[in-house]
């Protein structure tokens, strides 16, 4: 079976929604454009702002973050123009222009966050870089392959949402891309050299409908395979437009 990408994923705040695209161009040694490009601050990271600008990277721990708000994790939702349009089954539609109403997100995710046991909400900001785990401008490849694998060695189902990725390849054999670190991969007119395979959090471990855990993904991951990876990261070498149907070729 000849692989192909199946699916493009953007995610325009960070851990919160998310959105299923019909095509990207890709740039070298970019990320997937406008992916991760806001987050919401929480109140003991303010004092990483330059005149409550962003102008660095910052670690996941800085953010409102799934991994320790589950309920984050069922957020879905993307641009409409340049409005944010959002859902969580536990809260009322949200539509905001970030630019113009930036607190209107902060307030409309506070009690996804209040659980938490971390500092409160408290801005939401548009980073210099995509405001990704990883400093390093890459995109996330994940095989559809594996996920059948791992659902099927777990007995349930567990969809492609909760793991956040961009590009969903389909036609590898399970868990393949775990052997291709530093290969080059060709995604229609896109080339992608991988780098690192992606280690899970616990963000994972929530069911993407409800916002409430069902298990403990790393802990599954470590049982099954002695690691806790799933999916690579590759940076883009050579850059243009890829859609779902696009051969993926290993060089």
């Amino acid at each position: 079976m000849t692989a192909r990408l199946a699916r493009i994923f953007r995610y325009p705040v960070k851990s919160i929604g998310g959105e299923e695209l019909a095509e990207v161009t890709l740039t070298p040694r970019q990320p997937l454009p406008g992916d991760r490009r806001f987050g919401v601050l929480h109140q003991a990271a303010l004092h990483h702002l330059t005149e409550g600008r962003l102008e660095k990277w910052l670690p996941k721990s800085a953010f409102l973050r799934g991994a320790a708000a589950a309920p984050l994790q069922a957020v879905r939702g993307g641009w409409q123009g340049e409005t944010l349009t959002l859902t969580h089954p536990d809260l009322p539609p949200l539509s905001v222009e970030p630019a113009a109403d930036p607190q209107a997100l902060v307030d409309w995710v506070a009690p996804l966050w209040a659980d938490s046991g971390k500092a409160p909400p408290a801005r939401l900001v548009e980073g210099p870089q995509a405001l990704a785990d990883v400093k390093q401008p890459f995109v996330s490849i994940l095989s559809l392959s594996s996920l059948a694998a791992l659902e099927q060695r777990l007995g349930r189902s567990l969809g492609t949402d909760r793991w956040r990725g961009n590009l969903w390849i389909d036609g590898w054999e399970p868990f393949a891309e775990h052997d291709l670190r530093l290969h080059t991969l060709r995604i229609g007119e896109v080339v992608v050299k991988l780098t690192e395979r992606i280690d899970r959090c616990p963000a994972t471990s929530a069911d993407t409908r409800t916002g409430r855990l069902d298990g403990d993904m790393p802990a599954d991951l470590q049982r099954l395979f002695d690691n806790t990876d799933f999916g690579i990261y590759g940076e883009v070498r050579q850059g243009g437009t890829i859609r779902p149907g696009d051969a993926v070729e290993i060089l």
